[in-house]
């Protein structure tokens, strides 16, 4: 079974986009569970989320844990073998989960899959094709659970770079296999937090301490 995750905070704009594609799976519906983790919004995401009560696991935080502690959180309630994370301002192919499952079940030797990703605009316009092995993306990876608690989960001391963190942790002893189908779909716009660029500094030089690079 897989278990994706959808982590949200004041993105209420398009966290029901992220929804919509994670229901329309090709991958049979008994096969994975979505979970969203409302990470303590103040806009109205809380009733966007209400529509998909029935459809979704919704779990609605009372403090901000940040995005690293409201993954952890998503992780320790999922179901499955299998875990996938999608941001909330972000969406994905129809045939991503049944892809990419296929792939980890059928090789043993991989521990984790990721995708190729698209560059959409605010209006979903393709911008471009972008290797995920050349440029990676914390979402559209499926890794193994156990291997995750393995690495010790995010590092919630992280407020940004944590996908970075991670993926240092998670190199060290397992590997990533990147399938070249751009299945995952990376919206660009105003509020990326890749665009703070001084919470990105700050966590540059953290990431440094802590890997001694």
């Amino acid at each position: 079974m897989v278990s994706l995750i959808i982590t949200t905070y004041n993105y209420a704009h398009y966290v029901e986009r992220a929804i919509r594609s994670a229901l329309d799976q090709t991958l049979g519906e008994g096969d994975y569970e979505v979970i969203v983790v409302n990470d303590c919004s103040t806009d109205n995401t809380r009733e966007v989320l209400e529509n998909f009560a029935t459809e979704v696991r919704v779990f609605n935080l009372d403090e901000n844990l940040g995005l690293a502690g409201a993954r952890n959180f998503g992780i320790k309630k999922a179901k499955g073998q299998f875990i996938i994370f999608l941001d909330a301002d972000d969406y994905i192919h129809k045939d991503l989960l049944r892809v990419q499952k296929l792939f980890l079940e059928e090789n043993n030797t991989l521990d984790a899959v990721s995708v190729d990703y698209y560059l959409v605009d605010e209006r979903g316009k393709h911008i471009r094709h972008v290797n995920a092995e050349e440029c990676p993306i914390a979402c559209g990876i499926m890794f193994r659970k156990d291997f995750l608690y393995n690495i010790g989960l995010y590092d919630e001391g992280f407020r940004a770079r944590e996908e970075e963190d991670l993926r240092i942790r998670w190199r060290d002893k397992y590997n990533i296999y990147n399938i070249i189908l751009p299945l995952y779909r990376y919206r660009m716009h105003e509020a990326n937090l890749t665009k703070n660029h001084d919470e990105m500094e700050k966590h540059r030089e953290l990431l440094k301490s802590k890997h001694n690079q």
